[in-house]
């Protein structure tokens, strides 16, 4: 009897501890997506169309309406959802290529 107490005691202490490292991960992810593309948008090849792109008044505009559509406090907003789960997933790839 006294063996589950510790079992169970065990699996609570675990539950927030993967939480917590799993949260851990999908920031790591995203941090790796965003140091890739600060990276990669300085190359060559890009360069210059970006560059074009950060002048085009349209381009901007169009770019903020879609931003406008997230919102960083708002984590139950479906759209939301699905940028970080694509945000996450796309970290995770680009750091797999890069071990």
């Amino acid at each position: 009897m006294q063996k589950l107490y510790v079992l169970l005691f065990l699996f609570c202490l675990a539950t927030p501890v993967q939480a917590q490292y799993s949260a851990s991960r999908d920031a790591q992810y995203i941090a790796t997506l965003k140091a890739v593309v600060n990276y990669k948008i300085d190359d060559e090849e890009i360069s210059k169309d970006i560059q074009r792109l950060r002048e085009n008044r349209h381009f901007l505009e169009k770019l903020q309406k879609k931003l406008d559509k997230l919102d960083n406090r708002r984590t139950k907003n479906s759209t939301n959802r699905k940028v970080m789960k694509i945000l996450e997933k796309a970290g995770e790839d680009i750091s797999k290529i890069l071990n």
